[in-house]
């Protein structure tokens, strides 16, 4: 493991794209991809950008193979599951409000996420390629590019950032969680109530 993640350190950004493109595709990446984009901007910042665009590709097509396998090996399974009531209540329930921790999971660098039970489920409960698919972009974007920016600016002083500022990221997480759900909630309700005005 040791290994293999000094080689991804060795290729620079390109090393970054492949961590991304394992761990998104559901691979664990040795080292974690969060941790090499540090190290790697912060051995070259001027690689910031490069670093961060091939982060968020790395992702993407993680995630677009992850789902292409979990819809589809898992679509008969999780249909005899959730055929009973109680069953499609669960999945009627993720279609709605699941992405939104999927979204922040995705979105806040912190290793105690349950990043991967989350997009197993979306992806296994039939959440559209597309509506997947811009939930970890809309997450990924901001995230990489903030993780670089950190290791080009701070140096080695990022590693201790984050440390010094896991709490409060566990906090702004619940928060930011506690709010989409309320906003869906508050768009759900007006759409009902708009569909139910009309003749």
């Amino acid at each position: 493991m040791g290994r293999f993640r000094d080689i991804l350190i060795a290729w620079g950004p390109f090393g970054v794209f492949a961590a991304t493109l394992i761990e998104s595709a559901g691979v664990p990446s040795p080292g974690g991809s969060d941790a090499l984009l540090l190290l790697v901007t912060i051995a070259k910042p001027s690689s910031l950008w490069l670093c961060a665009t091939l982060a968020v590709l790395g992702s993407m097509i993680g995630s677009l193979i992850f789902h292409h396998i979990i819809s589809n090996s898992a679509k008969n399974l999780m249909d005899r599951r959730t055929a009973t009531p109680r069953g499609r209540q669960i999945r009627d329930w993720f279609q709605r409000y699941g992405l939104a921790s999927v979204f922040v999971c995705a979105l806040v660098p912190l290793p105690m996420m349950p990043l991967k039970l989350m997009t197993l489920c979306a992806c296994a409960l039939g959440v559209s390629r597309n509506r997947y698919l811009s939930i970890m972009l809309a997450a990924r974007l901001p995230r990489y590019f903030l993780i670089a920016y950190l290791g080009a600016t701070l140096g080695q002083e990022s590693s201790t950032w984050f440390k010094t500022h896991i709490w409060e990221m566990a906090i702004f997480s619940l928060l930011l969680l506690v709010g989409l759900y309320a906003l869906l909630k508050v768009a759900e309700r007006r759409t009902a109530a708009a569909l139910a005005s009309r003749p």
